[in-house]
């Protein structure tokens, strides 16, 4: 059975938001056969990575950026998942005060280094998200997990 893994940063009621909307997406009675794995950031190992078929990343934007503890989390497993996990889907959102942009370009540089395929457009939120966020971070979560299941 694939196995998505969802490495997340969730240290505010809006990130939280987001986040329960992507894992209802992942879990959706819909799409079978797909084992969803939740990690935060700061506790995802390269273990989590390797085991995983695609990921779902979530973070805020801290100062222009992605969160240190994704960056932690890329820190981490970034060699040891390098060349293993060549060509692998994933897709992400993030949250910001006001701007989300480098943390955006941020995820993506790593992300190209990695090798990672993307397979959905990453979702930004900035401010209180809305209905339109929750329900775009929803269609990620779908997304991407039923890629994996239509891959199986």
């Amino acid at each position: 059975m694939p196995t998505l893994l969802i490495v997340h940063h969730t240290p505010s009621p809006h990130c939280q938001a987001l986040f329960e909307a992507v894992v209802s997406g992942a879990t959706a009675p819909e799409i079978e056969g797909v084992r969803v794995v939740r990690r935060a950031a700061l506790s995802a190992t390269a273990s989590d990575v390797l085991e995983a078929d695609g990921y779902l990343l979530g973070t805020p934007a801290n100062l222009g950026y992605m969160s240190g503890a994704l960056k932690h989390f890329f820190d981490q497993i970034y060699y040891p998942c390098l060349d293993a996990t060549r060509g692998r889907p994933f897709g992400f959102y993030v949250h910001g005060g006001n701007d989300v942009t480098g943390a955006v370009r941020a995820i993506g540089t790593v992300t190209t280094g990695l090798g990672w395929r993307p397979v959905a457009e990453p979702v930004t939120v900035t401010g209180e998200p809305g209905k339109a966020d929750t329900e775009a971070c929803w269609e990620l979560g779908a997304t991407v997990a039923a890629g994996l299941a239509t891959d199986a």
